[in-house]
């Protein structure tokens, strides 16, 4: 059984990284060593990342697809792109990217497809303590 920190450690965090990265080399034009720079990775893993044999790419298709999963990766590489890369502010919106994936349930989604034996009543105390009385824990 993954907790729901490895769940973001091992596939939602690199496949973030991935769409990142792609935007800062296409979008914003950044060379590679300046990207994985504002990424905090190697600029081996920001080429992997860019060429697709890095990261799941299924995963990547599907959290580009979520509206605002994208419009807080878009203004993550804003700042990244606008040098920004270790601010508290730049940090904050990390974090809060992480908090809307298991407060939307997306991070479930991935578990499943990662482990598909997930006995049910896990997944029900995890969402408990994961949204509690409408509130983020």
């Amino acid at each position: 059984m993954l907790l729901p920190a490895e769940i973001e450690a091992k596939s939602l965090i690199p496949a973030i990284r991935a769409i990142l990265a792609v935007k800062l080399i296409r979008e914003y034009k950044m060379k590679e060593e300046l990207a994985a720079r504002a990424l905090g990775i190697t600029q081996a893993a920001v080429s992997n990342y860019i060429r697709g044999t890095r990261g799941d790419t299924d995963l990547i298709t599907k959290l580009s697809s979520f509206q605002e999963v994208m419009r807080m990766i878009d203004e993550i590489a804003r700042d990244l792109a606008g040098n920004n890369a270790y601010t508290p502010y730049t940090m904050s919106k990390f974090l809060q990217l992480c908090n809307y994936m298991r407060f939307t349930m997306i991070i479930c989604d991935v578990h499943h497809d990662i482990e598909s034996d997930i006995d049910e009543q896990m997944c029900e105390q995890c969402k408990v303590s994961m949204i509690g009385n409408g509130r983020m824990s």
